[in-house]
This record gives structure tokens, sequence and C-alpha cells, in this order.
């Protein structure tokens, strides 16, 4: 029986194709727990919070007893301090038991709480188990988030804190190492103790060391996951291209390797024109994932709405960066960028805040121009004429550029300045999107994306184009636009590029002509 991609839960060793975590355990038992250090991993949705946990807790149980829970259905633990205490007594008993911990343990685990004073009877507990525990043991705790904007949570942080200072001092045994997983960080939470309250930072989590484990895998990574599958199917592929176009497109995050990589073995193989394993991994099986990708719904999508809708400053700071070109020196004390950061729609990129990877930025390109689409003339129109633009099969980008300019022309030209400025790049993105939608995807080059310049690369069907949009300087800036361009051709391997020019001088010449450089050509739009 074969081994299948994961995409949901923890992913077995035994059952599922995955990247060899073994290093990153090993480092993770070797500086944190062995240290006796208690700390949080902290990254977002669907990033393998779950499968480190799960395979750490195999590595540690070797010399450690570990207490492995998740709060993920726990809200009743927090309805009163005495529900939380027995809510974890009854869940340390199971894992004391599936771990053959002798009777006598569990016998004092098990024993009454008081009722008057619950946290302090769960205190004395803890300090009784590992005191008559020959092995020392670890608590992990997933999902631990879920209810942390609870007091409650804080006085059982309170708790863990307390026995961990007094660890120190020699005058308290508790838990070896503490580790708390969940999107948001709760040494920084923000809590409201009394409804009249207004939400503050205040969490007793602040003896948490760190946690300094990059958890996305790099292309090295997901090489090791390609080569597992090799050993089962050999379909040949170039596993040093696919691991490198794999991360190239998701930047290592877990969720969209494992499903591309599920997409690819269950979905495109077996379909026309990939009818065989070799053919879907191939660059031109891989883009045909990438459509199918950002065609479905997935919880990690249906997450990304529901926060750009609850966060308005956080969806006005993706616009900006996205179509704008708007360049941010990279701070996590600011609040919108931390919070883009915590749910990984955001990272540093040599200083300055970045989208965290290309299937997220072209997911949300998506998203930002459905909602301007709807009655929207360009989109309409660009939809209507959609057959002329494909011409046996294939994409005819020299008409698209020249059906831009028509349009544009007709209903656009007389606009200001900042109105082109603020939406140029949108204009074109909502034309150029109904035509290559269903066969082709696009992204937007983060490289050469500033105010000033954007270069778009498109995907149909294998073939790529490359089309730089830029706002207008003057000519010397232009001319140093086009031979930018003709650089960047060499590097995608392209003979023929395309450039779109805002032009805001009063006595401006649009139109379109065509320029030849060491034998490669650009077609140059001015608007």
């Amino acid at each position: 029986m074969y081994k299948k991609f994961c995409v949901t839960g923890a992913c077995i060793p035994e059952k599922n194709y995955m990247v060899d975590l073994t290093s990153r355990i090993d480092r993770m038992k070797k500086d944190y727990i062995d240290k006796g250090e208690y700390f949080t991993i902290n990254r977002a949705r669907q990033y393998g919070k779950t499968t480190t946990l799960y395979l750490l807790e195999q590595r540690l149980r070797e010399e450690y007893i570990v207490l492995s829970l998740s709060f993920e259905a726990a809200d009743e633990y927090f309805q009163s301090p005495t529900s939380l205490a027995e809510g974890l007594i009854l869940d340390i008993s199971d894992c004391l038991r599936e771990q053959n911990v002798g009777n006598d343990m569990i016998e004092v685990w098990e024993s009454p709480i008081s009722e008057g004073f619950p946290m302090r009877s769960l205190g004395k507990k803890i300090s009784s188990l590992c005191q008559m525990s020959k092995k020392k043991i670890v608590l992990m705790i997933d999902e631990v988030d879920k209810s942390s904007d609870n007091q409650i949570f804080l006085s059982f942080l309170g708790l863990l804190r307390e026995k961990y200072l007094k660890r120190q001092q020699g005058k308290d045994s508790t838990f070896q190492s503490v580790i708390l997983a969940g999107v948001y960080d709760v040494k920084t939470l923000k809590i409201k103790l009394h409804p009249e309250e207004e939400a503050k930072y205040n969490s007793p989590w602040n003896i948490a060391v760190n946690f300094v484990i990059d958890m996305s895998f790099s292309a090295e990574d997901i090489d090791t996951m390609l080569e597992d599958y090799e050993k089962d199917y050999h379909t040949g592929m170039d596993r040093a291209f696919m691991s490198r176009y794999l991360y190239e497109y998701t930047s290592g995050y877990p969720f969209l390797v494992s499903k591309l990589c599920q997409l690819l073995d269950e979905r495109v193989s077996g379909t026309e024109p990939f009818l065989t394993r070799a053919r879907a991994w191939t660059k031109e099986g891989f883009l045909a994932a990438v459509k199918l990708l950002l065609m479905e719904r997935n919880t990690l999508f249906d997450d990304m709405v529901k926060k750009l809708l609850d966060h308005p400053k956080l969806e006005e700071l993706m616009q900006g960066i996205l179509f704008g070109g708007s360049s941010i020196p990279f701070k996590r004390e600011s609040p919108v960028i931390d919070l883009g950061v915590t749910l990984g729609f955001l990272k540093d990129r040599d200083g300055m805040v970045a989208v965290a990877n290309r299937i997220f930025e072209t997911q949300m390109y998506d998203l930002f121009l459905a909602d301007m689409a709807v009655d929207h003339e360009l989109y309409i129109e660009a939809a209507s004429e959609r057959n002329q633009f494909i011409v046996n099969g294939m994409l005819q980008m020299d008409l698209v550029m020249k059906k831009f300019y028509e349009y544009y022309e007709e209903i656009y030209s007389d606009n200001d300045q900042k109105f082109i400025e603020e939406n140029g790049r949108k204009l074109f993105l909502l034309y150029l999107k109904p035509i290559i939608n269903g066969n082709g995807n696009y992204y937007v080059e983060a490289r050469t994306r500033d105010h000033k310049r954007t270069d778009i690369i498109v995907d149909y069907k294998g073939k790529q184009f490359v089309i730089e949009l830029k706002l207008w300087r003057g000519d010397a800036y232009n001319m140093r636009g086009e031979k930018q361009i003709f650089e960047y051709l060499d590097f995608y391997k392209q003979d023929k590029g395309y450039m779109l020019s805002f032009n805001f001088n009063r006595n401006k010449k649009t139109g379109i002509q065509e320029l030849n450089y060491r034998g490669k050509r650009i077609l140059e739009v001015v608007v």
C-alpha cells in the first residue's frame, strides 16, 4: 500500500509522503527540551505545528514522559478554574496510562482536587507527579490560543510560570519543558480581563524563550519528500527542478507544498494531457496543479478571506503592496505588520514587507480583482471578447496589449494622474484576468515590484509572457526601463516581451511600437 500526501492533521511518516524533519526535531530536543526551556511555537494556520508536535513526541518518549494535549475542543475547560483543573487531570491521566506509568503515580494524580483552591491543588499534583516519576516530564499543548482570551487561561499560565521560577530556585519540582503551540504568541496576547476594560497586553508567559527554528521547507527539504515518492512510482521527474518550482511558488509553506503535490498525484495525473504520472510531474503539470489550487475552496483560503474582512487595515496594506508597489520597512512592532506575519500573509524580504509567497499573492490579486470585476466595464469587455485572443489554443499576447490600448484610450485617457497611479495595475490585471482564466496563471515578480515598475509573468499552457508595467517618468527613465526588460527576457529565456507605460506628461505621445535589441523584441504600449 503506497503512502499519500497529507494536507489535514498530522503527517505520519509510515502513511504519508513528507519532508524529512529529523534534523529539525533533533535540534528542538537538544536546544530546547534537554535544556529545560519553556517556549511557544506560534506559526500561521496549517504550517505544520501539529505534525511537528507529533514527531517531537515520538522522539522524546525515548527518555521523557510526554503529556501531549490539545485545546482544540476544550471550551468547557475554561468555564471555571475547577473545570480547567479537572479537565487537565482527565487528559493527563490518559497520557500517563498510554505510557504505562505506574498505578501509584496515577492514583496520586487522580486524587480529588481542592474545590476552594483548584489551581493551587493542580500545582501540587504537578509537583508530586514530577517528584515520583523516574523520567522527566514534558507538557505540550496544541491549539493553545483557542481559549487564550480568558482569565482562567491566564491563571493556568501563571501557575506554570510560578512553578518554573521556583524550580529555578530549587524550591519546587515541575515539568522539564512546556511547549505551547498556536497561531498567536501567548507571550504577547491581547486579553480582555473584564467586559468593561479595553483590551491590553497582559500575559505571564514572559519566561518563555524565543523559538527560532524555521518551520518552512527549503527546496532541499522538499526534495526529500519527492525522493520518497519516486521510490514508489519511478516517474523519472526532474526532482531538483520540481523541488525548486514548489519552493518558488510556496516559499516553503508546508500546507501549500503538500497540497500541490497531492493535486499533481491525485488530480492532474491521469487527465488530459497528463495521462501518466511521468507527464504530470513536469512544469506543465505543475502549472495545472497551481491552477486547480487557486480555483478550489479550502480552509486556508477561506480563513484568508475572513481575516482580511475582519482587519480592514491589513487588507489596505496588502492592496497597497500588490497594486501600488508600496515599499514599507519591515518592523514587527507595527501592529498591522505583526498581524500580517502572524497570519502567514507577510514576510521580511531584505528589510522590506513582502507577501509571504506567490500562491498567496495570486490568490489575493484574484480576490481583490473579483470585488472590482462585478459590473466593471473593462472586465465585461475582455470577457465578452475572450475568444479572439485564443488562436489554435494559444494566447495572442500582442492582440491583448493592442486591444487594452484601445479600450483604455476610450475609457480612461482623461483620468487624472493620481487615479492612474493608484489603479493602473488593477485595470490591466482586471482586463487580463478573464482572458487567461481557466487556462493560464499570472504572478507579479517580487524582485521588480515597486511604485514605478512591476513585472507580470503570465504562464499560459506552459508558455511564459513577460510584461513590464511602469509609470512614465521621462524619456531617460523610459530608456532605462526598456534596457531592464531586455535583460529580464534573458533571465526568463524569452525572445519577446511587453511593456505597458502609463504616461502623465501633458503633451504625451501615446501609441504602440515594437523595439529590437540584441535579437530580442519588445512590444511597447504607451497610454
